[in-house]
């Protein structure tokens, strides 16, 4: 059951909410169901894809960056 962001759109609301399948949130404050999904920032931080594009902003040995490739930096292998 993911943890989804929610931004009310009938009364600006911005809130959290565990959702189940099939489920439909409301907000918490109006109880309205007119809702737009932000981008969470702990879901973006936790995936695979978040994960490679953190790797590919430090390089290509993944660690330090030098263009050069593993061992270039003077470190040794990584």
């Amino acid at each position: 059951m993911p943890i989804h962001e929610y931004v009310c759109q009938d009364c600006g609301t911005q809130f959290e909410k565990l959702v189940r399948t099939g489920d439909t949130p409301e907000c918490p404050r109006c109880r309205s169901v007119a809702l737009e999904k932000k981008l969470s920032v702990f879901a973006t931080g936790g995936g695979e894809g978040a994960k490679a594009a953190e790797l590919a902003a430090m390089g290509p040995c993944g660690s330090c960056g030098n263009p050069n490739g593993p061992g270039s930096c003077g470190f040794g292998p990584h």
